[in-house]
């Protein structure tokens, strides 16, 4: 049964009738689900309708079956090309090339995947840019096809978006290195469930015996680190954990020509706001400037009368030595306020008589 409808399939894709031959090929998957030959034949069908993420996700699968398929690499590469997902294309050719090392398919994709690198990193080599693309001139026969399978298209064509199955809702957000991915799918085993990250691809598949398959493989918004993302099939939902390649808000899960200019994340640790200034006791004074600013003020204060005097005894005081401030202390108190002098070699010796002024007279108070 599997075999009369893969050779159907094979027909219908000779035939250029690739609606027909996916849908062959699925029939076929359906009663040989382990075929890796079915997996990788249907996904270059794909390539043919444009259906490139299911394209990578049949690879995918077949390398899972059959990891030494050499053309298994080959529609991988071809479908992330196309997906402009390069380095992850590259990496599958690598591998597919060490498999079949006389293939010069995997060259002549692996010199494009080089180019369109150099392209996106500014750093074009000049034979690169001569002339055009060496993988136009790739010729494939029926007769390829008939011995090996589907050939490679060697023309681009425009992405054409498949229609999502609403199976299972989805929802996602945003953190600064990375973005979760939650499909709620209530009580699904593990074992049926395939997860593959590409450079910008995720592609998931649900496929339990006896019903319909389930397949969300969207083109990211932004590009990811396949090795860091992981996943967990959880008994209410599948939460998967997509490492961001930069930085930046993602506006949608899902790629778009006209999406908006993603906004780059201030990942940096968050600076400890001041707290504002209150007037504080503790606060340090400079009270030099301030002791000298206030004699400032007092020097340049104009006062009159008794106040006069006192300020310039203060001064005087202020600006004198050890012995003048000990003489003008003695002279000021022994004369009960009559005299003052600075001089303590004349003061310091003997009691100083009082001197009241011209008029007066001195009176000695009894207690």
């Amino acid at each position: 049964m599997a075999s009369d409808l893969e050779k159907r399939a094979k027909e219908a894709f000779v035939d250029d009738n690739f609606d027909l031959a996916v849908d062959l090929y699925t029939q076929a998957l359906d009663a040989d689900p382990q075929n890796a030959d079915l997996y990788a034949d249907r996904a270059q069908a794909n390539i043919k309708l444009g259906n490139f993420t299911e394209a990578v996700a049949d690879a995918n699968r077949a390398i899972e079956l059959e990891p030494a398929m050499s053309k298994a690499y080959l529609r991988k590469g071809t479908a992330c090309i196309k997906l402009e997902e390069y380095q992850t294309a590259k990496a599958a050719l690598e591998a597919g090339s060490s498999l079949a090392p006389g293939d010069t398919r995997f060259t002549q994709l692996m010199k494009e995947c080089e180019k369109r690198i150099a392209e996106e990193a500014g750093n074009v080599p000049d034979k690169l840019m001569e002339g055009p693309s060496e993988t136009s001139s790739v010729v494939t026969t029926t007769d390829n096809v008939k011995a090996s399978g589907p050939a490679i298209d060697s023309q681009y064509q425009p992405m054409v978006e498949a229609p999502s199955k609403p199976k299972y809702r989805y929802d996602y957000y945003n953190s600064a290195t990375e973005v979760v991915v939650t499909i709620f799918a209530k009580g699904i085993p593990a074992e049926y469930v395939t997860v593959d990250f590409g450079e910008q691809i995720l592609s998931v598949s649900i496929d339990i015996p006896g019903e319909e398959a389930y397949h969300f493989q969207p083109r990211l918004f932004g590009k990811i680190v396949p090795e860091k993302c992981k996943y967990q099939v959880l008994h209410t939902k599948i939460e998967i954990r997509l490492s961001k390649a930069e930085p930046v808000t993602w506006t949608s899960l899902e790629y778009s020509k006209t999406k908006s200019v993603p906004q780059r994340i201030n990942a940096s640790p968050a600076v400890k706001s001041q707290r504002p200034a209150y007037p504080s006791s503790k606060a340090k004074v400079d009270w030099d400037r301030l002791e000298a600013q206030v004699k400032k003020e007092e020097k340049e204060e104009k006062l009159d009368g008794d106040a006069a005097l006192n300020k310039l005894f203060r001064d005087i005081y202020s600006d004198a030595d050890e012995d003048m401030r000990r003489a003008m202390q003695k002279s000021f108190v022994e004369s009960n306020g009559t005299v003052l002098s600075t001089n303590w070699k004349d003061v310091g010796s003997k009691k100083v008589e009082g001197s009241p002024p011209d008029g007066m007279e001195m009176k000695k108070w009894e207690y």
